[in-house]
């Protein structure tokens, strides 16, 4: 199957000039999820991860399914005013703008094997802030799991030194 025929893109969106990958209509046909799903998590069988921290909100949609299937916990990380428990927080930058994202403070512990886990990796900006928020609670990054990866963003760069997987390479002309 070829994923990347279930990915639409969406110019000018979500402001002018960002060509958006739009991934729900691969989430809305059974076949194609089950297969990204399956294509994402079969690099980190068998690495010990405990936990799969994604962000809001298409992160939530594959990191919680990679979680079931590799029998991790699983760790929402969200925006601001979004988690009711006490929080650490990072500010990070965006393509288009700065934002903040926000970890319980108890949802990794000290030691604990943490894969972070995106619908799309662009600048690597958003999985970077992840990866700080998990490093400072004292959890090890394995590495991160994306399904999209927009190469001509060097998002990749970003995250050297890590483990970095994606399933489907757009250029910016793609």
């Amino acid at each position: 199957m070829n994923l990347r025929d279930h990915i639409r893109t969406i110019p000018d969106f979500p402001v002018p000039g960002i060509r958006f990958r739009d991934i729900t209509p691969l989430v809305g046909d059974a076949a194609a999820f089950a297969e990204a799903v399956t294509l994402m998590t079969r690099h980190w069988i068998g690495k010990e991860v405990e936990m799969v921290a994604a962000m809001e909100a298409r992160g939530f949609i594959f990191g919680s399914a990679m979680a079931v299937a590799l029998g991790a916990g699983f760790v929402p990380v969200r925006k601001t005013g979004k988690l009711p428990f006490r929080t650490k927080s990072v500010e990070y930058q965006l393509e288009y703008r700065n934002d903040v994202l926000h970890i319980h403070d108890d949802a990794v512990k000290p030691g604990q094997r943490v894969l972070v886990v995106d619908d799309l990796v662009a600048t690597g900006g958003t999985a970077l802030a992840v990866a700080q928020l998990v490093e400072l609670l004292g959890g090890q990054v394995v590495g991160f799991g994306f399904l999209v990866e927009l190469a001509d963003l060097k998002g990749r760069e970003v995250l050297a030194g890590y483990d970095v997987r994606s399933e489907i390479e757009f250029a910016e002309n793609d």
